[in-house]
């Protein structure tokens, strides 16, 4: 009746943007992500407890933070025909910071929804942890495997076929190299999940959005398949800037970056003149994440940090979610 998991975050290629169905969280659009290690979350999960407790990195979880938890877990319940597992108690706790633009949501759900099904006696299915985790947040759903995964859009209207599949595992490509820059540890002031909303009710680019995000998704497969670290890096750029630009054209215009966002965005192309291959992408938030290889990212590090980086975490490609034997309570 408890179970421990750790899991990783991803960061996305091809940008996850926008909801079909705002309940299931069905995506407009297919996606592509690489598994980043060393970042994570674990998270620990009982059943059988006196009343349902949530903690989030040390704090009492609360309104919808409490109920997006205790949501997932009612669906683990249902998964598992067992109305009578009883409350739960949820502890996770992450090592990087949350509601930055890092995917700290995809990590915990993930682990949420694998550490779920293992407390209700459920066994190991990475096509049922992906929509588990997917109901908690869609981009979660691509972190229950290490490596490249890509979130299928699917077409059923009961999400039975949206759900992450991996295309590539973590060793498929080890001198690939993505720098974290920190260059704001705050929270962001607009949520994911309400920036997506507000670009998808209001962009008047976000038809457009879609039918070339979605084309990009194989397009991303060939690049890594060939470890063709400029192409992807020219992909992940354009990619993420017509996520953002579908974002700015919305009412009211939505900004995730900062001026030290843009500066280093700048620099980057500049160093590219000079030899250094490093390319970024960017989610919903001020902190780009920097594409390059084992041979380059000393230099990427010192960039991030040259222009003003409070942090700089070096990430290679991480693995799948997995069960631990040492739990958080």
């Amino acid at each position: 009746m408890k179970a421990t998991v750790l899991a990783h975050p991803n960061i996305a290629l091809v940008k996850y943007w926008g909801k079909r169905d705002d309940a299931l969280i069905l995506p407009h659009q297919s996606s592509l992500s690489l598994t980043l290690s060393p970042l994570s979350v674990t998270t620990t999960v009982e059943f059988g407890v006196p009343t349902d407790a949530v903690e989030l990195n040390g704090h009492v979880a609360k309104g919808s933070e409490r109920e997006r938890v205790l949501r997932l877990l009612e669906s683990v319940r249902a998964q598992a025909g067992d109305k009578s597992l009883g409350p739960a108690k949820v502890v996770s706790r992450g090592d990087f910071p949350m509601a930055a633009g890092l995917a700290s949501s995809a990590a915990g759900f993930a682990a949420l929804a694998v550490a779920g099904r293992a407390a209700a006696g459920l066994p190991r299915d990475t096509k049922a942890e992906s929509i588990l985790a997917r109901l908690g947040s869609g981009s979660a759903c691509r972190s229950v495997q290490g490596g490249f995964c890509e979130w299928q859009r699917g077409e059923r209207p009961d999400g039975d076929d949206s759900f992450a599949v991996q295309r590539f595992d973590a060793a498929h490509w080890p001198e690939l190299r993505m720098v974290v820059a920190i260059l704001d540890r705050g929270e962001k002031d607009v949520k994911s999940r309400d920036g997506m909303k507000q670009a998808v009710e209001t962009s008047p680019y976000y038809a457009a959005w879609v039918k070339d995000a979605e084309a990009e998704v194989p397009r991303a497969r060939e690049h890594i398949a060939r470890r063709d670290l400029q192409a992807l890096g020219e992909l992940c750029e354009r990619n993420a800037w017509r996520m953002h630009s579908t974002s700015l054209a919305a009412e009211p215009p939505l900004c995730y970056l900062n001026a030290a966002t843009v500066g280093l965005i700048h620099h980057l192309r500049e160093h590219r003149k000079k030899g250094v291959p490093v390319w970024f992408t960017l989610d919903a938030g001020p902190n780009p994440v920097l594409l390059t290889d084992a041979a380059n990212e000393v230099a990427a590090e010192a960039l991030a940090r040259a222009c003003g980086a409070l942090d700089v975490i070096r990430c290679v490609p991480g693995g799948d979610a997995t069960l631990k034997s040492e739990h958080l309570f």
